[in-house]
């Protein structure tokens, strides 16, 4: 317990830290909100008691956050955003290797490369069962 009190700033800054990708995530197509929040809620049940709560209690990834606690779970329409996302941000990928011809092909490649595979896991996760 003592360690955790020692670095338990170290825990606050990772989870607003993580928090603030996440949020910036909803608006830039590249970066994945979903799994910036649960790095947030992770790290603020060990460093801010509050900011876990706020978290938990929050109507759009209070559910999501439970969801993953729970069940390693992800529930379907977390799975499609992300998807639909993902594929956008190939498109605009291709459509500017197309656009620009000095691109080297591993420039366009590596990141629809990493979406495929974050891609083939979230499909993996299971989803949460269906609420009483």
């Amino acid at each position: 317990m003592a360690d955790r009190n020692r670095f338990r700033w170290a825990w606050w800054l990772l989870a607003y830290a993580s928090l603030g990708v996440g949020i910036i995530g909803i608006f830039v197509p590249v970066l994945p909100t979903t799994v910036f929040v649960l790095v947030a809620a992770w790290a603020a049940a060990r460093g801010s008691e509050r900011l876990e709560q706020r978290l938990l209690a929050h109507p759009y990834f209070g559910p999501m956050i439970h969801a993953w606690r729970a069940h390693r779970a992800v529930p379907r329409r977390a799975k499609w955003a992300a998807t639909w996302t993902m594929l956008a941000c190939a498109a605009v990928l291709l459509v500017v290797m197309l656009m620009v011809p000095s691109h080297r092909g591993w420039m366009v490649a590596l990141p629809i490369g990493c979406m495929a595979v974050v891609g083939t896991w979230l499909w993996l996760r299971p989803e949460p069962p269906p609420a009483p």
